[in-house]
């Protein structure tokens, strides 16, 4: 089946998927449709956001459609309206029920930011940090009415550095998932390319990442919250109480040494936070209301006298 002749309902919200929408539009499929969340208020101000998707489908001539729920009828039917022979989906955000699974000719296809059956769930990249797993990737999959459980086209690893951040991860596996979604979908199509079912002993489950996640826990120990700096590195960003209002950490690293969880002491003129197993120094803070600063700067404005403890979850 040719790009030109092949109707595609791209179906993705967040800025991940953004570069497969514009690989599958530069490769000259048809894209009848973006589907992406309803705007939703953002921010403090309460302004309305749009998707990223959205933008992108307004930006290349796309219609889009945007339904609060895939599960009533009048959804299901302007959906089948567009006669699509692929839905192809990225980030959604939500899972698609069997009535909808169903409606495409040829079937749905997924872009996922792990190596399937590793990590299934919404939160795969943070997840593969958090783990402190060596490496990550995506997989183009079919779609199951499972989360995440269907046959497997296609995977590329990416190896994660050890000071890698979600974001600088998500950027990356954006662009290869992308990338090897218009390699293999046209073999795919063609039925030249088999998916693999996934093998059910190894699949891990990642859940939702919730602004909560990003508080520090006594709990952890110093290379867990240093992982956790990372992995919540742009959002919800790691935190900690200092002074009782909220200290942002986003970039972190660790030194040997014991401390009491919650203890501070300055290192290389730099705070520093005790874990088990040894201290978080934290490169670059940011107080609520403020801008992002490196960790010495911050001392500079505590006059070098830093709060003897930190609160943690």
């Amino acid at each position: 089946m040719a790009a030109s002749g092949t109707r595609v309902v791209f179906m993705g919200s967040p800025r991940f998927a953004v570069p497969s929408l514009r690989a599958l539009h530069s490769a000259g499929y048809l894209l009848v449709a973006a589907v992406s969340q309803p705007d939703r208020p953002a921010g403090r101000g309460g302004h309305v956001h749009l998707p990223e998707v959205k933008q992108a489908a307004l930006e290349l001539g796309i219609g889009t459609f945007q339904p609060a729920s895939l599960r009533d009828a009048a959804t299901v039917e302007r959906l089948e309206a567009f006669g699509a022979d692929v839905f192809v989906v990225a980030a959604y955000g939500k899972i698609l029920p069997r009535a909808v699974l169903q409606l495409p000719k040829r079937g749905c296809v997924n872009v996922h930011g792990s190596l399937l059956p590793r990590w299934r769930g919404p939160s795969p990249i943070q997840a593969a940090i958090l783990a402190g797993d060596s490496e990550t990737g995506v997989s183009i999959m079919e779609l199951a009415p499972e989360m995440d459980a269907g046959p497997v086209l296609s995977k590329v690893p990416f190896p994660l550095g050890p000071a890698v951040t979600a974001g600088e991860v998500e950027e990356v596996l954006a662009a290869l998932g992308a990338a090897e979604l218009t390699r293999v979908l046209p073999g795919w199509l063609s039925g030249e390319v088999k998916a693999v079912p996934q093998d059910e002993n190894l699949v891990t489950y990642c859940r939702l990442v919730s602004k909560a996640d990003g508080h520090l826990a006594a709990s952890m120990t110093a290379e867990q919250a240093e992982r956790a700096v990372r992995a919540y590195n742009p959002w919800p960003t790691a935190f900690v109480l200092y002074k009782g209002d909220r200290l942002r950490i986003w970039r972190a690293r660790l030194a040997p040494g014991d401390g009491e969880p919650g203890a501070t002491k300055v290192i290389d003129r730099r705070p520093a936070i005790a874990f088990a197993g040894g201290w978080l120094v934290l490169e670059e803070v940011q107080r609520t209301g403020s801008r992002r600063v490196p960790g010495d700067q911050f001392l500079n404005g505590e006059r070098g006298n830093l709060h003897p403890s930190v609160g943690l979850a």
